[in-house]
């Protein structure tokens, strides 16, 4: 029976060939493939076979059947739920997936007697039958979906953090053992229309950030600041609400969470040491935008959880820079990006782009080559102080874009932010990005800044109120009819073919005096 060779592979392996071909010439004419592990087992006396081989064939016979079941995967569903073509085989052999797995005359790890659960089933995207030994944590996650229990309960009984039973969780999604519903945070296709070129993943966020500014203190004293307002900053208790109440939000829109702390100088925040803490036992993947810092406090926070990035500033070259952030900050600055290198936390430096530092941009790009990981820049939003400055001429600004463009192919370090190089991609039939926030313009989108006293705007570069955090929760902000009209942009860009990935921006639209909602950047290249 040649089907019997293809199913049991591993065992016909490790057994002689004469005696395999005497098993299958036996086998009886009314037993089928399923039955061979039975057969075996009548066998293994007789012939001298490892007493682990029908163990194997059970498992090799469970993976032959996720292989060929017509048991449908459902291609999205309304919540958490168990893949359906999960199956549950208790072994009295350990490390029989080690065989399955090893090459033929290879297995690192030996069979050995003992009682061991095994799940096998079919991955979601690859549709390919998959083995591994059900671990505790796999079992706790099955119990959990199977009978509703939530992460907060078991974090309860187990005394685990809560970040350490959502991870247990997510962990199962990624390996398919568990169903999640697609993400919650999706583009309304009413405002973003879906064409047959349009990429999923610009439309669809797997990650909300919340772009913390946890307090208006600061140490610098900008000649661009958006915002020098009083404002008194949240207590720590207030603080580890909004915290519980991002995670609420983070885990009802099936989405990753990413706290950005900033500020003013988020690191002059009295508690910012036990913000950070709290944020990391919730699970979130932490950011800093903020000043050169001392070491000893960044080894303090790494200490607690690796950052994603710290970015911090730089206006231009040392002399125009100082000149708009103080005396020394560009080398305090540099140096500083050599602590970052040498603790290995990755680096950003940003640039405010002004009529008066459009030339040094590149410059700047040239001395950061190999002291930073990027180098960006964002359009000055002509508020606050900012209002004192200026925005480049149209036609400047576009032929900087496709200069730099062209410098970001020679310079690693050189990133792709501004919306508008999606047109200059789109001309030029280049494959696109995804604009400034990995969705075009984000605000109100895949985040949402939220200020010292509460205060929650679409966007922090212009003013964009979208509610309270001291009145609503982050859900219904985010649900809030202004800030859907925020995140929907301008219906001046609703018919451009490359509005997911552009829609200008709203903060420059604003600061030169436009309506947001009707009118297109005015500095579109389109």
């Amino acid at each position: 029976m040649e089907i019997l060779d293809t199913i049991y592979f591993r065992c016909r392996s490790i057994v002689e060939p004469h005696t395999w071909d005497r098993i299958v010439a036996s086998c009886p004419s009314d037993k089928g493939p399923k039955d061979f592990p039975n057969i075996l087992l009548e066998y293994l006396s007789n012939l001298a076979l490892p007493r682990f081989l029908p163990d194997l064939a059970q498992l090799e016979w469970a993976l032959y059947e996720a292989r060929i079941s017509d048991t449908e995967i459902p291609p999205a569903v309304d919540r958490l739920c168990v893949n359906p073509t999960l199956g549950l085989h208790r072994l009295s052999w350990k490390n029989l997936i080690a065989v399955i797995r090893s090459d033929e005359d290879n297995t690192s790890l030996k069979p050995e007697p003992g009682e061991e659960l095994v799940m096998v089933w079919r991955e979601p995207h690859s549709h390919e039958p998959r083995v591994d030994a059900a671990s505790h944590e796999d079992l706790l996650v099955l119990k959990m979906v199977v009978e509703g229990i939530d992460a907060e309960e078991v974090a309860r009984i187990g005394g685990l953090p809560i970040a350490a039973v959502d991870s247990a969780v997510d962990r199962s999604v990624a390996r398919g053992i568990v169903l999640t519903p697609r993400s919650g945070i999706r583009r309304d296709p009413g405002s973003f229309p879906v064409g047959e070129n349009t990429d999923e993943c610009f439309l669809s966020c797997p990650v909300f950030v919340l772009q913390w500014h946890v307090t208006q203190a600061c140490d610098l004293n900008c000649k661009h600041c958006y915002d020098r307002s009083k404002r008194s900053p949240l207590t720590l208790d207030q603080g580890l609400r909004v915290l519980d109440d991002l995670r609420s939000f983070c885990r009802s829109r099936y989405v990753g969470g990413q706290v950005t702390f900033t500020g003013g100088n988020p690191l002059l925040y009295p508690y910012f040491f036990e913000l950070y803490r709290a944020a990391s036992e919730r699970g979130f993947a932490l950011a800093i935008l903020g000043n050169p810092s001392p070491r000893e406090q960044i080894e303090e926070l790494l200490k607690i959880q690796r950052l994603t990035h710290y970015q911090v500033s730089l206006e231009g070259l040392p002399d125009h820079n100082d000149m708009m952030r103080g005396p020394g900050h560009f080398d305090r600055t540099i140096e500083f990006l050599s602590i970052l290198q040498d603790l290995e936390v990755p680096s950003m430096v940003m640039l405010t782009l002004t009529k008066d530092n459009i030339d040094h941009v590149l410059p700047l790009a040239d001395i950061l080559h190999d002291r930073t990981d990027a180098f960006t820049f964002n359009r000055l939003s002509m508020v606050g102080e900012a209002a004192n400055l200026e925005l480049p001429s149209h036609d400047d600004y576009k032929a900087f874009l496709e200069e730099y463009r062209q410098a970001a192919e020679r310079n690693p370090i050189l990133g792709l932010k501004d919306n508008l190089f999606n047109i200059l991609l789109f001309q030029k039939g280049l494959p696109l990005f995804g604009g400034c926030t990995g969705y075009g313009c984000g605000a109100a989108f895949n985040f949402i800044a939220l200020l010292p006293d509460g205060e929650a705007h679409a966007c922090r570069k212009f003013p964009s109120l979208i509610g309270n955090i001291h009145e609503q929760s982050i859900g219904e902000i985010y649900d809030s009819e202004l800030a859907r009209r925020y995140r929907n942009g301008t219906n001046a860009c609703r018919s451009c073919n490359i509005r997911p990935v552009c829609g200008g921006c709203l903060a420059v639209t604003y600061s030169c005096g436009l309506n947001i909602f009707e009118d297109r950047d005015p500095y579109c290249l389109m």
